[in-house]
C-alpha cells in the first residue's frame, strides 16, 4: 500500500507525457492520455513506433489552416490600407 502513491504519480505523470507526444505526431491528446491511464508504458511504445497518421484531403486541420491565413491576410491587407 506504501507503493501506491509513486506507483500512480508516476503513471499519471507518464500518461500526460504520452498525451504530449502524440499531440506532437497530430494524434488526439485526449485519447491517448485515457489510453496511457490504461496501458501506461505500452501506450508510449505505440506513440513513439506509430507514424504520423497521412493527412486526409479537406481535413479539419488544413481547414482551419487556411482561414486562419486567409484571415491574416485580410488583416494585413486592412492595416496597410490605414
Amino acid at each position: 500500500m506504501e507503493d501506491f502513491v509513486p506507483t500512480s504519480l508516476f503513471w499519471f505523470t507518464l500518461a500526460l507525457i504520452n498525451a504530449g507526444l502524440a499531440e506532437q505526431k497530430g494524434r488526439s491528446r485526449l485519447n491517448w492520455f485515457l489510453i496511457s491511464l490504461f496501458i501506461g508504458p505500452v501506450a508510449t511504445l505505440l506513440v513513439v513506433v506509430w507514424d504520423r497518421p497521412a493527412p486526409t484531403n479537406g481535413s479539419f486541420t488544413e481547414s482551419l489552416a487556411r482561414h486562419r491565413a486567409a484571415r491574416e491576410l485580410s488583416n494585413d491587407q486592412n492595416r496597410s490600407s490605414q
